[in-house]
This record gives structure tokens, C-alpha cells and sequence, in this order.
């Protein structure tokens, strides 16, 4: 019993440890763009935490089976049989239960998260972008002007109305974090409010042919008077040409 107690802390510690390594090796290699809108500080954090699940998962397996393959392997000239153990009802409960409570955690906090960014605020700008092969257009409602170039006023909750031209598109800025289908006949729609002015891409993460990789736009976040003057002025200018 002794020893049992013995090996369990030793393992214990070093799952411990090695959560914190892997941890930090997963931190390290993963970096994150830069966080540009509200939207990102609760999905980074959700993002962290399955990271930490991650590193625990593979610290345990890989401990066990490493402690395990240099402790108890067959030393030379042993020729006895290994002790017969049954089961153990407790540490069966344990694994059964502990994930699942684990599961229902995450799923609880995903869903708290998913509210908070697809909430409908007072305030939102609405911008039309529609994809296309391979290629994005934007414009404004009620208004005939489009652009190629996505400009967003910073500090501004926005709203994309998402049409597709053809196939499946799907709009993603990383540095905002969310991202959505573009399914062709249906409009959908995407919520973020941009935190940090300069200049970002809009890229397509849903394969959709032979240019999928080219399909990027300029996405700019702006003052709310250079947002005004662009949609007012530049865009009412160059599409009267």
C-alpha cells in the first residue's frame, strides 16, 4: 500500500510538471495575431483553457506509460508472474465521471462565450460583403456604392450581412477571431466590434476553388470620421467614374 501511495504522488508531480511544459511549449509554438476586437479576449480564453486540457491528456498518458515502462518491467531473471488485480470500481468511476463533468464545463462555458459574441447590440453599423470567385465586394444599405476595400470604424459594433455569388465562401480576419459560412442563396450574418485601428486582411477559410487562396481583401479599421469620409466621399467617387 505503501508503495502504491509512493508511486501515485511520484506520478502525480510529474503529470504536474509536465502539464506546465507542454503548456508552455503549445503556448509558445501557437501564437496568437493580435487581438483586435472585443470578440477576442473571451475566445482566446477558451482557446487557452482546452490548451491546458490538451497538455494535462498528453502529461498523464505520456507519464503513466513512461513511469510505468522503466518501474515495473520485467527485471532479468524474473520469471515470476505479474500480480493479477481484478478491477478497481473506484478509479473506474473516477475516469467516467471526471470527464464528463469536464465535457459539461466546456460545453457550459462555450455556450456562455458563443452568447456573449453573437449578442445584438443597440448601436451596430451594418456592412454588406458579398463573395464571389474569387473576390469580396462591400457596400453599405441602401446605398449603390461598392468597394474592394473593407473599411470599419474602430470602437464600433458591426454587423456583416454575408451573401455569396456562387459557392461557399466563408469570412475570417483573424485578428477578430470569428468567422462565418457564406452559403450561396441565404444571407448570414457576423458580429465583432473592431478595438484597434490598421490595416488587417480578410481572408476566405472555406475551399471554394481553384483561386481559394487568392480570395483576400484589405480590411482597414478607421476613426469614425475617415469610416464617414470613405463611405461618403472616396467610394461615392470612384464608383461614379
Amino acid at each position: 500500500m505503501q508503495n502504491n501511495t509512493r508511486h501515485f504522488a511520484a506520478i502525480g508531480v510529474l503529470v504536474v510538471i509536465f502539464t506546465f511544459v507542454v503548456f508552455w511549449i503549445l503556448d509558445a509554438v501557437l501564437k496568437f495575431p493580435l487581438a483586435a476586437s472585443t470578440q477576442a479576449g473571451p475566445i482566446d480564453s477558451l482557446i487557452q483553457g482546452h490548451l491546458w486540457i490538451i497538455a494535462f491528456l498528453f502529461s498523464l498518458v505520456v507519464v503513466i506509460a513512461i513511469y510505468s515502462l522503466f518501474l515495473f518491467r520485467r527485471r532479468e531473471g524474473d520469471t515470476e508472474e505479474g500480480q493479477y488485480i481484478h478491477g478497481n470500481t473506484t478509479l473506474e468511476i473516477l475516469w467516467t465521471a471526471l470527464p464528463m463533468v469536464v465535457v459539461i464545463a466546456f460545453g457550459y462555458w462555450s455556450t456562455v462565450v458563443l452568447v456573449d459574441i453573437t449578442q445584438r447590440p443597440d448601436n451596430e453599423i451594418i456592412v454588406n460583403a458579398e463573395g464571389y470567385q474569387w473576390g469580396w465586394n462591400f457596400s453599405l444599405p441602401n446605398s449603390d456604392a461598392v468597394t474592394q476595400e473593407l473599411v470599419l470604424p474602430v470602437d464600433t459594433p458591426i454587423r456583416m450581412d454575408l451573401t455569396s455569388k456562387d459557392v461557399l465562401h466563408n469570412f475570417w480576419v483573424p485578428e477578430f477571431r470569428v468567422k462565418q459560412d457564406i452559403v450561396p442563396g441565404r444571407t448570414t450574418y457576423l458580429r465583432f466590434t473592431p478595438t484597434i485601428e490598421g490595416e488587417y486582411r480578410l481572408i476566405c477559410s472555406e475551399l471554394c476553388g481553384l483561386n481559394h487562396t487568392g480570395m483576400i481583401a484589405p480590411v482597414r479599421v478607421v476613426s469614425q470620421d475617415e469610416f464617414a469620409a470613405f463611405w461618403n466621399q472616396d467610394v461615392q467617387t470612384a464608383s461614379s467614374k
